[in-house]
């Protein structure tokens, strides 16, 4: 059981998971739990508050991490901005250095690997 585990888990509840149920659904015990979610708060990955659950005291986990919107993503290739979008300089879109960087990336993908034929086709 890794702390990124249970990251994804609070990750996956966005009104926040009870630490109760965290350590049930990860199969580990109450100690190691508590271990865990101590250092996902050092590492301000999360935030946690007292909640009482039919009398009995947990807490409440939520991620502090928020998912990034989607509104920019039909700018975004590989997680590279798109450098037309608000660029100001008076430029020939052909001889763009900028640009052709940016198409080479996505041409080429995240790992660099393309098949050099298969982008001319």
């Amino acid at each position: 059981m890794s702390a990124e585990e249970a990251l994804e888990y609070i990750k996956s509840h966005p009104e926040g998971a009870l630490q109760s149920d965290l350590w049930k659904v990860l199969k580990i015990d109450s100690r190691k739990c508590s271990r865990i979610v101590a250092k996902l708060l050092k590492d301000n990955l999360i935030t946690r508050e007292v909640e009482t659950i039919d009398g009995i005291r947990t807490y409440r986990l939520c991620c502090t991490i928020k998912p990034r919107s989607k509104r920019f993503d039909p700018l975004l290739a590989l997680d590279a901005f798109e450098p037309c979008a608000g660029c100001i300089e008076e430029c020939v879109p052909e001889h763009c250095a900028k640009l052709s960087e940016w198409i080479f990336s996505i041409v080429m993908g995240a790992d660099g690997n393309q098949d050099i034929e298969r982008i001319g086709q």
